[in-house]
């Protein structure tokens, strides 16, 4: 019998997303219905966006799984109505995507492009760079993102450090883990990246303490999500020279309203939330695998810790 898999995203995403699935599911020997409606007690699987506009998800009895389209979750994650599995969206064009934007402004802060693009003013100031291997980075979140990032780093011989709730182990990263290691890995951290879910747990990572214990003119990369940086404390920090900069692509309140002192403040690069893209090819295949396994009896991919919020 077929299996009803409902679309549920910006409307504008169906005829994307429509014929990649159908081709992906039909590839798979899935038998199945795809469509933006159906009776709700005949749904088996939810291709969500939360944009979609679903929320209450009582009504669909038959439901096996959700399968989110983000790799952020934290607007659903919380949702007491749902009660079956939730996987989030880990998908390798996203993730290159995002590697190449965080190695870009790694690169940028790393070797000073900003002076030589910015100021031409024809005065001869040859003062090179250090050698990546002379720069740490550390990389805040050791998820599918921060892992890509931190060892395509490494790769390029910077110091790198990773920092993560729990312990992790990356080859060519030192990891730290737990209240202490997130002191230690920022007081050396002359570049952070940011890469950690937006969790109640990690909002406010870097506040006016954790910002302290960065070396004096130290650098910020925030592609993760907007609530992990105490916004008031960020300016502050930039006002007094603690932090040199920060190239912020994500924020609490998005788009980003034009009033915001983060446009312009002489410190800070906007970057309207396009470090990285779900592509569309990339993500249908990560979603008909999941049903193809849930029509097999396999476990689920990418399942979200409903506890933990990723």
């Amino acid at each position: 019998m077929p299996v009803n898999v409902l679309f549920s995203a910006r409307p504008e995403l169906w005829p994307v997303y429509q014929p990649l699935l159908t081709e992906g599911l039909q590839k798979a020997g899935v038998a199945f219905n795809l469509a933006t409606e159906f009776p709700e007690d005949e749904v088996d699987y939810i291709v969500y966006a939360p944009s979609g506009g679903l929320l209450d998800f009582t009504p669909y009895t038959q439901l096996k799984a959700v399968l989110s389209l983000w790799a952020g979750v934290e607007k659903i994650a919380g949702n007491e109505t749902l009660t079956v599995p939730l996987a989030r969206m880990v998908d390798h064009g996203l993730t290159q995507g995002m590697t190449e934007w965080v190695v870009g402004h790694v690169l940028r802060y790393h070797l000073g492009m900003d002076q030589h693009i910015k100021v031409q003013d024809g005065v001869w100031t040859p003062d090179a760079p250090p050698l990546a291997n002379e720069r740490q980075v550390c990389i805040l979140g050791l998820g599918a993102l921060g892992q890509e990032a931190a060892q395509a780093l490494a790769a390029l011989n910077f110091k790198v450090t990773g920092w993560s709730r729990t312990p992790k182990a990356v080859p060519g990263v030192t990891c730290l883990s737990g209240e202490d290691g997130l002191r230690e890995a920022l007081s050396k951290a002359e570049i952070a990246v940011l890469l950690l879910p937006g969790t109640p747990a990690t909002e406010n990572t870097l506040n006016a303490e954790t910002l302290s214990l960065m070396p004096k003119g130290a650098r910020i990369i925030n592609p993760g999500r907007g609530p992990l940086i105490d916004d008031e404390a960020l300016l502050k920090a930039m006002n007094t020279g603690q932090i040199g900069h920060a190239t912020l692509d994500v924020f609490r309140v998005e788009p980003l309203p034009a009033d915001h002192p983060y446009w312009a403040h002489p410190n800070v690069t906007v970057t309207p939330h396009i470090a990285s893209e779900t592509r569309p090819v990339t993500a249908a295949q990560v979603i008909v695998e999941n049903i193809r396994r849930g029509e097999a009896g396999e476990p689920f991919v990418h399942l979200v810790d409903r506890q933990l919020g990723y």
